[in-house]
């Protein structure tokens, strides 16, 4: 028994083992096998991150700079250090090189910006560099407030690209990712943003035909310089097929060479200046969610370079001594600028050197031709550097744009385009506003000196612009008509207090003033001083923007007795003190006056314009000229119909902002429009000179009449007579509006065939109006009345010939089937 009973046991037991060690065994295979895979998985995830050594090879062609870029081969990389994690970028891109047939307007150019933001490299989980685009459109400032971590989580920066850590740096303080697809693909980083594939109709990407040319680092920045080739659109903008629409049509391509900056915003922020529309800046905004307890206040900063005094100068700055910045404002001139016109364009920029003084700083602002024994790292693409880019267009124009830190206001650069043609312009602008006192704008090619002076005035606006001055259309308002033809007074003033201004040249003066250049040319004034002190001068004692509010506030309301110093602004369209081209304060006279000049151009015209050897196209255009100056004096003085003048203030300040023009003033305008255009302007018919272009009389004084009825009869400016009304009970009102137009229109002794085109046009403007289904308020229901009226006494009145009885029956006709159609 005990014999078999030990045979069994140990069976039993051997039996058990067996079974157990069957039973574990698969588990264990299983535990291996996932083990196994999970330093597989380890080892390759391990294995994306290589040695330095292995990414940065021997081959490794490395520029250092505020980061380090590296070229092996084929590849880009960017050494990012950690102190530049999370640091600010504003990226800038531009066209080096412009394609063929790609130039439209003002666009596709070299120099031309495409595109624009600011961007931040952080570090993200799974070993990714993660590239953020940093919005500043909201802001809350105490970072301990409940409103602060509610705007933060309903602000989370755009994620726009994921890049893979390819190794850390031989200190381990930095990391390095691999860059060639960004820089060699079309993304808003490193080609056009959206907005500028519509303006400039770019299409699909072609990467087999495109290539990056260099990529440079420096202490601050970055240049990526690229070709690209686009599929070019034509017809439809670049835009997604949409369902339902017909898509892009296609012909072409673009090649154009891109440059990108990647610029380190400042660290050390500017100290802001709060916007005041009593000086007139460019701003960059936010909506501050801590500035008003119960609500949220949209912040405006204004534009301005950062000048302050060298460490060693600030207390000679504080007592008032001269000082000069520590960094100046540098404008480079495009080395492929005609160098006859260098001299000019270099003397638009250094006359702001003066303005300066007023803030406190001299030498401030200078230009230069870049050398490249000094400015070794100069180039018109590197957004450091600010240049003034001369363009081979036919577009008659100039622009100052600048680029700015949208946390501070803090102007980085600026390209001034200035485009070849602008010429043209300037010499339109003088021939009609200056040949009457200027013998040497009597002919189509002016001398050198003529027009590089007119590039020195046009140079120096822009740069007012690049400064961060806006235009002030209500500066020369504050000049007296008189003043203008007072040789004295204007050499020591000038026409008008701003360069700033749209009032370019005095056509006020008379021959018989003998009014010279001085009198004669916009120049750099007391408001352009002004606005140049209150936006630079720096107040040490003040070290934010709110604590410098009140001081900034008393300090505007006391030089603005001064009334040289007003700014009006370019965006009110019924102040008529505010208008682009005018000169004076009171537009009626200065108008007569330069409406005295524009009949002695057109009694010389032909011979001012004969070119030899060539047709009268000239002729055409300078009629042309002459003809858009007087439609100016028309809107002038048009603008004074319905009007009412803005003058912002602050609480501390008496009197209104808004004021309706005076009666008197309207009723003078009307006056004036009665003799200079419902009376029809002889002046202005010239046989000999449509003989020769085939231009018509007829239409070309139609067009000029039909300018003012739409200005003066527009539902704009007779709802503000109606609504001002109510708040100026002997204001000009519509009903007296529409009598005189009755009175100066329908009621001339002698009617021709330019008269019956007026009371035509007149009737048809009346009939739009009562038309005009928006029209709530008792408007329509007097012009109904008013055409009533009409129609009585055109129905009673005998017509002198057949021509004028079938006029009038027309008239008649047309007011019927308005007010009652069948």
């Amino acid at each position: 028994m005990i014999k078999n009973f030990k045979t069994f046991f140990l069976l039993a037991t051997l039996v058990f083992c067996q079974n157990l060690f069957s039973q574990e065994k698969p588990k264990d295979s299983a535990a291996v096998k996932t083990d196994t895979a999970k330093v597989k998985k380890d080892d390759k995830k391990k294995s994306l991150i290589k040695p330095y050594k292995e990414i940065i090879t021997d081959k490794a062609v490395s520029d250092q700079g505020v980061f380090t870029v590296h070229k092996v081969d084929d590849k880009y990389y960017f050494e990012i250090p950690d102190a530049m994690l999370k640091k600010e970028f504003l990226l800038v891109t531009r066209l080096t090189k412009a394609a063929a047939g790609m130039r439209t307007g003002t666009s596709g150019y070299a120099g031309d910006q495409i595109g624009q933001q600011v961007i931040a490299f952080e570090k993200g989980p799974k070993d990714k560099i993660l590239l953020r685009s940093i919005s500043h459109v909201d802001y809350a400032k105490d970072s301990t407030s409940d409103m602060y971590n509610s705007v933060t989580r309903n602000n989370v920066q755009s994620i726009i690209k994921a890049f893979d850590v390819k190794a850390y740096g031989i200190k381990k303080n930095s990391t390095v990712i691999e860059v060639t697809d960004v820089l060699n693909s079309d993304n808003e980083l490193t080609a056009f943003s959206v907005w500028s594939k519509d303006s400039y109709r770019v299409g699909a990407f072609q990467k087999d035909m495109s290539f990056v040319n260099f990529v440079k680092s420096f202490p601050t920045n970055i240049e990526v310089n690229t070709t690209k080739t686009f599929a070019r659109t034509l017809g439809t903008p670049a835009t997604p097929a949409i369902p339902g629409r017909p898509a892009p049509k296609v012909s072409g391509n673009y090649t154009v060479e891109i440059n990108s900056s990647f610029v380190l915003l400042p660290e050390n922020k500017m100290q802001s200046r709060y916007f005041d529309p009593r000086v007139g800046y460019f701003t960059v905004g936010y909506t501050d969610f801590d500035l008003d307890p119960q609500g949220v206040k949209k912040v405006s900063l204004v534009k301005r370079w950062r000048l302050e005094p060298k460490p060693q100068d600030v207390e000679k700055y504080n007592r008032g001594e001269l000082v000069e910045p520590a960094k100046p404002i540098v404008f480079y001139i495009d080395p492929a600028t005609p160098k006859k016109w260098v001299p000019y364009l270099i003397q638009g920029v250094n006359d702001w050197q003066k303005a300066f003084e007023k803030a406190g700083f001299k030498n401030a602002i200078i230009a230069k031709v870049p050398d490249p024994k000094v400015d070794t790292e100069w180039s018109l693409e590197d957004a450091r550097f600010s240049a003034i880019v001369y363009k081979p267009s036919d577009v008659p124009n100039a622009s100052g744009p600048s680029i700015a830190d949208p946390r501070t206001g803090e102007i980085l650069e600026s390209h001034i385009n200035w485009y070849h043609n602008v010429m043209m312009l300037l010499r339109n602008w003088y021939f009609v506003q200056a040949a009457p006192n200027d013998p040497r704008a009597r002919k189509i090619e002016f001398e050198d000196k003529l027009m590089g002076e007119l590039i020195r005035f046009v140079s120096s606006h822009e740069v007012g612009h690049t400064l961060g001055l806006r235009h002030n259309y209500g500066s020369s308002s504050t000049v007296p008509v008189e003043k203008l033809r007072d040789k004295k007074w204007l050499e020591k003033n000038g026409h008008t207090p701003s360069i700033m201004d749209y009032a370019r040249f005095n056509y006020v003066a008379q021959p018989e003033d003998n009014i010279g250049d001085a009198g004669i040319f916009p120049r750099i004034g007391d408001y352009d001083d002004w606005a140049i002190e209150w936006g630079y001068k720096r107040f040490n004692q003040f070290k934010t923007p709110d604590a410098e509010k009140e001081f900034l506030n008393q300090w505007v309301i006391k030089n603005l007795k001064n009334e040289r110093l007003w700014f009006g602004t370019e965006s009110n369209p019924l102040d008529p003190r505010s208008q682009s081209e005018q000169v004076g304060d009171n537009a009626m006279i200065a108008s007569t006056y330069g409406i005295k000049n524009l009949q002695r151009i057109v009694d010389n015209l032909e011979k001012w314009t004969k070119t030899p050897n060539e047709d009268y196209a000239n002729l055409d255009m300078m009629y042309d000229q002459v003809t858009g100056q007087f439609r100016r004096y028309l809107g002038h003085v048009s603008k004074y119909i319905g009007g009412q003048m803005e003058t912002p203030k602050t609480a501390e300040q008496s009197g209104a902002v808004y004021e309706v023009v005076a009666k008197k003033d309207q009723k003078e305008a009307m006056k004036f429009l009665n003799e200079n255009v419902f009376t029809t302007p002889q002046w202005l018919i010239k046989k000999d000179i449509f003989k020769k272009t085939g231009k018509t009389p007829v239409k070309t004084v139609e067009e000029i009449q039909n300018g003012v009825l739409g200005r003066i009869l527009s539902p704009m400016v007779l709802q503000n007579m109606y609504q001002m009304e109510a708040i100026e009970p002997n204001t000009y009102s519509v009903i007296e509006l529409l009598s005189d137009l009755n009175t100066s229109i329908l009621k001339k002794e002698n009617v021709d065939i330019y008269t019956r085109n007026l009371q035509r046009n007149y009737i048809d403007s009346l009939i739009k109006l009562v038309d005009n289904k928006s029209d709530k308020s008792d408007v329509s229901a007097l012009v109904r009345g008013n055409l009533n009226t009409i129609k009585k006494e055109l129905s009673a009145k005998s017509a002198s010939d057949v021509v004028n009885k079938y006029h009038n029956e027309d008239l008649v006709f047309r007011i019927e089937n308005a007010l009652d159609p069948k």
